[in-house]
């Protein structure tokens, strides 16, 4: 796939999730909506930070000319679900809550901050 798939497959997967995130916040917690809806949460995060794995870092520093420090991001993700899923079932609700906080105000706040910046593709199509 190029970039420009990517980045749409990207959008399409991220910008529910922020919606969904958003509102699993402001909702009821611990009910059947609740976890239907987390588990639909999820499993968008991990689909977009899967998909993000396979774009390039193409504003600052490299490792292995490909991946960026805002891939860091994504590594979050995969490390946060599956956290907060064994908490939630050993039924620690405070750090099921730290961990879904977490991943929801790094892997998509501060990474939508990131990908706002000058250089990025979001900017220019937003911006320019």
């Amino acid at each position: 796939m190029t970039y420009i798939q990517l980045a749409y497959l990207h959008l399409a997967t991220v910008v529910p999730a922020f919606f969904l995130g958003t509102y699993i916040l402001f909702i009821q917690k611990g009910t059947p909506k609740h976890k239907m809806l987390g588990k639909l949460y999820v499993s968008f995060m991990l689909a977009t930070a899967f998909i993000t794995l396979f774009m390039p870092a193409v504003v600052g520093p490299t490792i292995l000319n490909h991946f960026g420090f805002i891939h860091l991001l994504s590594v979050l993700v995969f490390v946060t679900v599956p956290l907060a899923i064994l908490a939630i079932r050993k039924g620690d609700v405070g750090a099921h809550k730290r961990h879904m906080l977490g991943m929801y105000v790094g892997a998509l706040l501060i990474a939508g901050s990131l990908a706002m910046m000058p250089g990025r593709m979001m900017h220019t199509w937003l911006f320019t």
